[in-house]
Order: C-alpha cells, then sequence, then structure tokens
C-alpha cells in the first residue's frame, strides 16, 4: 500500500503547490511506492504565476495543477502531513494519526518590490522546497 504525503499550507497557491509539483517528479525519480497530495486550509482558489514559472524553471509542470481545500484530499489517510505555513498568523492544520513535520517557510507571495526581487523570493523558496521535498521522499 503506497504511502501518502500531503503538504499543506493555507492558500494552496505557490509552497505546497511546488512541494506537490517535486514531490511527484522525485516519486517518480527515486522509484517509490508514494502518493502526493497539497491541498490549504483557506484556499486561495488559484496557483500563482510565480510559482508555476519558478517550478517551470527546474522542469517542474504545475501549470494544470489547480488550490484545493483539505475536503479534496485522502486527509485522514494520509501517512506524512508536511505544513509550510511560515508565518505564525497563518492557520495549518493539525491531522491525527499522521507523523506531522513543519517547514516553517516565508510565503514567497507576500513578497514586495519589483518583478526580479519577487521572482527571487521565489525561487529561494522554491530551492529550499526542493531540497527539503528530495531528502523526505529519499528518505521514505
Amino acid at each position: 500500500m503506497a504511502i501518502k504525503i500531503g503538504f499543506i499550507c493555507t492558500g494552496n497557491s505557490a509552497r505546497s503547490q511546488m512541494a506537490e509539483g517535486f514531490g511527484k517528479y522525485y516519486v517518480k525519480k527515486l522509484g517509490k511506492d508514494i502518493q502526493v497530495y497539497s491541498a490549504g486550509s483557506d484556499p486561495s482558489g488559484y496557483v500563482h504565476p510565480l510559482a508555476v514559472k519558478v517550478a517551470a524553471e527546474k522542469g517542474i509542470d504545475i501549470s494544470k495543477n489547480r488550490s484545493k481545500s483539505l475536503k479534496e484530499i485522502p486527509l485522514n489517510e494520509l501517512d506524512y502531513v508536511i505544513t509550510l505555513c511560515g508565518d505564525a498568523s497563518e492557520n495549518c492544520p493539525v491531522v491525527v494519526g499522521a507523523k506531522t513535520i513543519h517547514w516553517g517557510l516565508p510565503d514567497p507571495a507576500k513578497a514586495e518590490g519589483t518583478e526580479e526581487e519577487k521572482l527571487k523570493a521565489f525561487r529561494e523558496i522554491r530551492d529550499k522546497i526542493e531540497e527539503k521535498v528530495k531528502n523526505l521522499i529519499a528518505g521514505i
């Protein structure tokens, strides 16, 4: 039976979407029997265009993803819940029975400045997410 991982955030528009994309990539690359999901406690209703852009720079296509609620994934069947909320004010859900790991990463969607400055923030978070996801998948 496949292990199930859920990447959970508030809006499911950037961090958790990138994590889902990298998760699916590394599951396939490493030949693991793992199902990967992402969802938000308060879905934004869209995937942030800069998240799509910076993921694509690494060969990860999340352009067809959509922002999902916790009700749209098998929440109570998850073996691992990875929360990516960085701000204390964000509301990360708790799933009883799953191994919960918290990756406190700032929300790149809140970055201010020029387009290039925003892209820099997204790339920094993307690279941290990729490293963490790769290590997680390899360790399961």
